[in-house]
């Protein structure tokens, strides 16, 4: 089973005063999907720390990160340059396939910043911070995530 570990990234839910629905609802979702949730927390906007925490989880372990929040356009959405310090590849193709679908439903989906990347052998996603954005990112990218996770391991089996 793949440990995973969901990151929030909310100034106002660092601080209590918001609810963290969308890591509640990527829980959910990925538990569902067979995946094991073996740390979670919320952080601020803060580029350091949310690089800190990234590395300090890649250390530990775990086969996939995926953050919700800061992907934005406001000044202090930074969760993309915080991944993008960490990650030593992009998966551009998780990043578009997200923005593709998400542009189904909403033209706002084009400001999405956020990326994908591995740091060693975990893989690092970066989704929105809406609950409805974190549900429907989550149906994008869950077929193929048991397969990256693989062929990050090291299968060298044929796609198919």
């Amino acid at each position: 089973m793949y440990q995973v570990g969901v990151l929030t990234v909310s100034d106002r839910g660092a601080r209590g005063e918001r609810e963290d629905k969308s890591g509640k609802i990527m829980i959910d979702l990925l538990k569902e999907a067979g995946f094991d949730i073996a740390v979670y927390t919320i952080v601020p906007d803060d580029e350091d720390l949310i690089s800190k925490t990234l590395i300090n989880w890649v250390g530990k372990g775990l086969d996939l990160i995926l953050t919700t929040g800061g992907t934005g356009l406001s000044p202090r959405d930074l969760t993309p340059e915080a991944t993008r310090r960490v990650i030593e590849r992009e998966v551009p193709g998780i990043e578009e396939a997200l923005r593709q679908d998400g542009l189904k439903k909403t033209p706002y989906a084009m400001l999405s910043r956020g990326i994908a990347g591995i740091r060693k052998q975990t893989l690092i996603i970066n989704l929105p911070g809406g609950p409805k954005a974190v549900k429907e990112g989550l149906k994008v990218i869950i077929p193929a995530l048991k397969h990256a996770l693989e062929k990050i391991k090291g299968d060298e089996s044929e796609c198919g």
